[in-house]
């Protein structure tokens, strides 16, 4: 009797799993649906923050299935709708395709106002309330957020595609070294919709907050979130709440679990290089001599770029190049990274005297050929040819250079600083 009740049940699972699948031979579309959280920006990571849609699409084999993230920042489930976003996602469905919907955080947000107006009623409910939009100018009735989420949910079905619901992610904010979370508001609404709807549901609220306090908040703050931002993820959070619905996915009897990959190869976003090449007024000298450079990493976000002063006191942007300190830099430049050129103070003393360290003056291609008592000899060039050669080289890494004029010296003239030897004018 178990046998046959068991055979019963795995020809029933395969049986709703075969009419998940298409039926046109194309590979099935997972497409997503939500707000900043899932997509930041064009995604692309600006301000260092992403979504979890943006990193979802490394633990699918995509060779089988695609991925499409149309989630769009500020909006609610109300005003993704609203301004038509949907839309191209509905036409576009086939049977077969799934869902992921993420809203909520925007939700709660003023119903009627001249700035966003795209707040929800709260719950589940058929309560709607009729206002003329102060923002867009029109008549609209505004609906619960169950209501629009089960909008959702029921216009996916009818394209044959599967929706997968998920209350929406937790905040950065703790009481007393625990998360809050939305149980009872969005990701609870969120819940109650996809078991009236028998939509699939992953409370990634609840699984990313417990594992945000079973790392404790000084690990995640910084690392996993910004202390700046509570709401959005970097890089490294949306991988862990990407992660937990690959966990919830597999937890559910969704055929989407189908095609998640055995052991994928997550990567982050590398970080940018940011190289400093000069004098002594960049370089660390010493205790008390200090250039510009030395605190310059206090003022970049280290979570997403290294700086590496590389300046050395007592060189000219000549003999920088001749002693081969540059080809230091160049060598580890990358597409992408930075270098910050200052050069200057040096430059002005003697081309063919100890310590051999003066540029000719201006831009042009004029040389001097300057010889060594060990019969060697060096062809120097003016401070404007150097310059160029530094900026083309690094162009050809693909990396950016940014010039600076020199920092002046404490020289004064009538209450003005000197610049160069000359009164500034």
């Amino acid at each position: 009797m178990k046998t046959f009740n068991y055979l019963i049940v795995l020809t029933f699972s395969l049986f709703m799993i075969s009419c998940e699948e298409s039926d046109s031979g194309e590979k099935p579309t997972v497409y997503m649906v939500g707000d900043s959280t899932v997509k930041n920006g064009q995604g692309d990571g600006a301000g260092g923050l992403w979504g979890w849609g943006d990193s979802l699409g490394q633990f699918l084999d995509t060779t089988k299935v695609n991925v499409q993230n149309h989630a769009l920042g500020g909006t609610s489930s109300r005003t993704f709708q609203d301004k038509g976003l949907w839309e191209p996602v509905k036409d576009s469905l086939k049977k077969g395709d799934y869902v992921l919907i993420q809203f909520g955080h925007n939700d709660a947000g003023p119903i009627n106002d001249n700035f966003r107006a795209r707040g929800t009623i709260n719950g589940t409910g058929e309560e709607s309330e009729e206002i003329d939009n102060i923002l867009t100018g029109k008549h609209e009735t505004v609906h619960s957020y169950g209501w629009y989420i089960r909008k959702l949910v029921k216009e996916t079905k009818e394209k044959g595609a599967i929706p997968i619901i998920m209350s929406p992610i937790p905040r950065n904010d703790w009481e007393n070294g625990k998360v809050p979370r939305n149980a009872t508001t969005y990701g609870g609404w969120a819940k109650q919709v996809a078991e009236e709807e028998d939509a699939y549901f992953i409370d990634l609220n609840e699984k990313m907050a417990s594992q945000m306090e079973e790392k404790g908040e000084q690990n995640i703050t910084g690392t996993y979130f910004y202390d700046r931002d509570h709401t959005h993820t970097s890089a490294k959070g949306a991988v862990m709440a990407a992660s937990l619905i690959i966990e919830g996915l597999k937890e559910s009897g969704s055929s989407l679990k189908k095609y998640l990959l055995e052991d994928p190869e997550i990567q982050t976003p590398t970080k940018k290089d940011v190289y400093l090449i000069g004098d002594s007024t960049v370089a660390n000298n010493n205790d008390t001599l200090v250039g510009w450079g030395v605190p310059m990493d206090k003022y970049f976000d280290t979570t997403r770029v290294n700086v590496y002063n590389k300046a050395r006191g007592g060189r000219s942007i000549r003999s920088f190049r001749g002693e081969g300190l540059w080809d230091e830099v160049l060598k580890d430049l990358d597409k992408g990274d930075f270098l910050l050129i200052q050069f200057g103070h040096n430059d002005g003393g003697e081309v063919d005297q100890p310590k051999y360290r003066g540029s000719l003056k201006g831009m042009g291609d004029e040389t001097q050929t300057v010889e060594f008592k060990k019969d060697s000899t060096e062809v120097v060039h003016t401070y404007g040819w150097y310059m160029k050669k530094y900026i083309t080289e690094t162009k050809a890494k693909g990396a950016t250079p940014i010039v600076l004029s020199m920092i002046p010296r404490n020289i004064w003239h009538a209450e003005k600083v000197m610049q160069n030897g000359r009164k500034k004018l």
